[in-house]
């Protein structure tokens, strides 16, 4: 302090630079500081604008790619939807079917006709006959009837050549033992028609088991395999053909005295050559030989077994379905079903096969009943009756005509559609398929199994699948009233469908299996065993059900004017008819006498 104020500098003030010089230093730092930042920025910015030009310039191509290929794309995408409008995509052909099938039946639904899916409330049990548990086969053979090693000529031989395919065919091996019976001869085992309509050339032991079919006659009538040729003492047999329906008479007339010379005697085209109406004790026989004696070879009753056990697993119970509505069927009956000149030229050819047939007119054949329905109508009349959509069904068939757009109603009906092709292999069936007897004979043991049978026709098979049906205890077995189902059909589209319902369940009563619907000695015997059908219970009881069965027939059902058509004359059957059992009853034939022939001839 005292140096300071005498004028003395300290030593360090010396070392400072004056206040100014200080000031402009760190102004020229800063400033210099501010200079480098701004030159380092200016590079920064160059760079980073060279990158931003860079990067922007990528960005653009990329959405400029984007946005052609967006565009592209929403154009392909137009053009094929412009395109499938007019073209529709490729399909299996199972789902193209199945498509048309749901499009029919939403057509069905959405109509005033209002078909239903399910089966609706029924009174009845669809799956049994009423009072089956009232009758029973029997085909046992009197006391008075005269056995094989009694009456049996050693002597005498009877050769018979069968006539058709398989079912008019087993008509005539029944008879041909009845007619050896009452030649007093033996019978050798049948041959079977190659050359007729279906060309199969399968033997008897290929259709049939032959050593059962000896043994189990044994007591009626002598069986061999072979005409015997010892040291040639029979000369070929004697050829010759009888008239149809041949009684026991015309036998005694006709053939007897032909046998007693030649000793060996064969009978051509032999179908339907035996009179229908015989004494009980032959029609018994017919009986033993039908449900019996003829039984099918191991290999076709173990496919046959096979594919119905098929049908059990895929639901309790099943209806197997004849539907007959095959070409040469259609052109056999001289019926239209509206597919124009088309369907007439292609079935008037098929219908020149038969030079006995002349012309008809078709709506006069519907009118009478003698068309079968088409697969849509048969579909129809089961939901009618009761039968829902997952009902499953059997269908036994050849070539339907019109293939798949003819089933198609049918299978939007019923989506559970089966034949033996499609529920076993081609490798199961491979030994069948070229035999159509064969394949027939499967279709024989489905529907002789089956829960319901129902037929389109009234054909050999139909007939004697209703019979053997009634022989077992009276499976359900349903007959569609063609007469008046094909008009109540023609009316449809006028009335709901309760009223369409109602009517059909009321046309079909007299066509559903049950005992007592068809008269006795009535039709046709394979169709109506009625002298093989015996009584189980008191009299009074099965009396009660005949009462209550005719009040309902006859209020339900038939007018005076339907009466004559319809079978309604069962109604007036008297118990004296009945011979050791319960006859049924049956409706008249629907041919003409001039066309009943043709019609067995070709009605398997």
């Amino acid at each position: 302090m005292e140096n300071g104020r005498n004028g003395v500098v300290p030593a360090n003030a010396l070392l400072l630079p004056p206040p100014a010089n200080k000031y402009r230093q760190r102004v020229e730092l800063v400033n210099l500081g501010v200079m480098e930042r701004k030159k380092h920025l200016t590079t920064r910015t160059g760079k980073s604008r060279i990158v931003g030009l860079l990067i922007a310039s990528v960005l653009r191509r990329r959405i400029l790619h984007r946005t052609l290929i967006s565009a592209i794309s929403a154009s392909l995408l137009l053009i094929f939807a412009l395109f499938s409008l007019f073209i529709p995509s490729p399909t299996p052909p199972h789902t193209h079917n199945n498509a048309r099938v749901r499009s029919l039946l939403e057509t069905h639904q959405d109509s005033v006709f209002g078909v239903p899916t399910n089966g609706g409330s029924c009174k009845n049990d669809l799956w049994s006959s009423r009072r089956s548990r009232l009758f029973s086969g029997c085909s046992i053979a009197g006391d008075n009837f005269a056995k094989a090693n009694v009456k049996t000529h050693p002597d005498r031989y009877l050769l018979i050549a069968t006539s058709g395919g398989l079912n008019q065919q087993r008509t005539g091996i029944i008879d041909a033992v009845v007619a050896a019976y009452l030649l007093n001869a033996t019978l050798v085992v049948p041959e079977l028609d190659h050359a007729s309509f279906w060309k199969d050339t399968s033997n008897f032991s290929e259709l049939f088991d032959t050593d059962w079919f000896i043994t189990f006659l044994l007591n009626d009538v002598s069986v061999v395999k072979h005409l015997p040729s010892s040291e040639g003492k029979f000369e070929a047999p004697y050829t010759m053909r009888v008239p149809r329906k041949c009684s026991p008479k015309c036998y005694e007339d006709r053939v007897l005295p032909m046998l007693v010379k030649k000793r060996a005697v064969r009978l051509t085209k032999f179908d339907y050559r035996l009179a229908n109406r015989l004494d009980e004790d032959l029609q018994k026989l017919r009986c033993r030989v039908n449900y019996h004696a003829l039984k099918f070879t191991d290999s076709i009753q173990g496919m046959g077994h096979l594919l119905f056990e098929r049908m059990k697993m895929k639901s309790k119970h099943f209806i197997a379905l004849h539907l007959r509505f095959e070409p040469d069927m259609l052109a056999f009956s001289g019926c239209y079903y509206g597919g124009g000149e088309k369907e007439k030229k292609e079935l008037g050819e098929i219908r020149k096969r038969w030079k006995n047939l002349h012309a008809n007119n078709p709506d006069k054949v519907r009118r009478h009943g003698r068309c079968p329905l088409t697969p849509e109508e048969v579909g129809l009349m089961l939901r009618a009756l009761g039968f829902g959509s997952d009902i499953h069904l059997y269908v036994a068939s050849g070539e339907i005509y019109g293939g798949d757009k003819t089933l198609a109603p049918l299978k939007a009906l019923f989506p559970n559609f089966h034949s033996k092709k499609t529920i076993a292999t081609k490798e199961e069936l491979a030994q069948f398929v070229s035999f159509s007897s064969r394949m027939a004979a499967l279709d024989f043991i489905v529907c002789d199994d089956s829960d319901v049978f129902v037929s389109n026709n009234n054909g050999n098979m139909a007939k004697i699948l209703a019979g053997r049906r009634r022989y077992f205890c009276h499976k359900p077995t349903i007959r569609p009233n063609t007469k008046k189902l094909n008009k109540l059909f023609m009316k449809k589209n006028n009335m709901t469908w309760e009223e369409f319902a109602s009517r059909v369940r009321t046309f079909q009563i007299g066509f559903m299996g049950e005992p007592n619907e068809l008269r006795p000695g009535s039709g046709e015997f394979h169709e109506n065993p009625s002298s093989c059908i015996c009584q189980n219970s008191s009299s009074e009881s099965l009396d009660n059900y005949e009462s209550s069965t005719r009040k309902n027939w006859a209020e339900e059902q038939f007018s005076e004017e339907e009466l004559d058509w319809s079978g309604g004359h069962c109604l007036h059957c008297k118990k004296q008819n009945r011979v050791k059992g319960i006859k049924l009853d049956s409706i008249p034939l629907l041919v003409s006498t001039g066309q009943a022939e043709l019609q067995e001839f070709f009605s398997d």
